[in-house]
């Protein structure tokens, strides 16, 4: 009789909920605990699989009759930015951005909280507290570190150096895995999301691993249509990670 082992991980349901990228369809989720010594190289390997990590929890959508979202990976190797992702990279040419070890500070909650009340007043991060957004940023069982994006105080019109934009990021055996970014409503013109993606994309290149991984593209979602611009890119589906562009 063949015999799991003790350690194998256990995959649990969700109930459904209002789909937050479809109007009118409903979610659910797989999920599993990502804990202890074994976190790291489970998380490497649900992330291959189409998982993304939420503090201890790794999940994939599980629809019954949708297949929407699909995991999005970018090739470092080959990729070339376009005309306009160039233009981001000079527009934000000041801006510097330092690895940190992944906690919590009052001034990146303030940062969050206006990022959130501007861009996602409707979501469920609405009424995050300062030991919410602790748990989301500390708890972690694998190699996790925030990415502090700061315009330095000789930038024009700023007096003092100021922490403009945030990503929690995992690294893993094949590449980054940008977990979650904010950044400052005010500064939309500056493209933000977009530079941190091509900044991590130089983060991976440095580090020589292959992949940058967006987590999910939604086709005929506003929210996640700027994914489609890092090209080329791999997308997941029932034949494996097929490239795009």
């Amino acid at each position: 009789m063949t015999r799991e082992p003790r350690d194998a991980p256990q995959f649990y349901l969700t109930s459904p909920a209002p789909c937050p990228y479809l109007p009118g369809r409903a979610e659910r989720k797989v999920f599993t605990h990502l804990i202890g010594l074994r976190a790291p190289a489970l998380n490497d390997s649900l992330t291959q699989a189409g998982f993304r990590r939420s503090q201890t929890i790794a999940y994939r959508p599980a629809c019954e009759q949708c297949r929407a979202c699909v995991s999005v990976r970018v090739k470092i190797a080959e990729f070339t930015p376009s005309r306009g992702l160039r233009r981001i990279m000079r527009r934000n040419a000041g801006v510097t951005g330092e690895a940190r070890p992944a906690r919590a500070t009052p001034e990146q909650y303030a940062l969050f909280r206006r990022y959130v009340g501007a861009r996602h007043a409707d979501g469920g991060m609405a009424d995050m507290s300062m030991v919410d957004y602790q748990m989301m940023i500390e708890d972690s069982h694998v190699d996790t570190r925030l990415i502090e994006y700061r315009l330095p105080a000789d930038a024009p019109g700023n007096d003092a150096d100021r922490l403009i934009a945030c990503c929690l990021t995992d690294r893993l055996a094949d590449g980054l895995s940008m977990v979650y970014s904010f950044y400052e409503p005010e500064m939309e013109a500056r493209s933000l999301g977009a530079f941190m993606i091509l900044d991590h994309m130089d983060r991976a290149r440095a580090a020589r691993l292959p992949h940058l991984y967006l987590g999910y593209w939604v086709e005929g979602s506003r929210k996640m249509a700027y994914k489609a611009r890092f090209l080329p890119q791999e997308r997941l589906g029932p034949e494996g990670w097929t490239r795009v562009g």
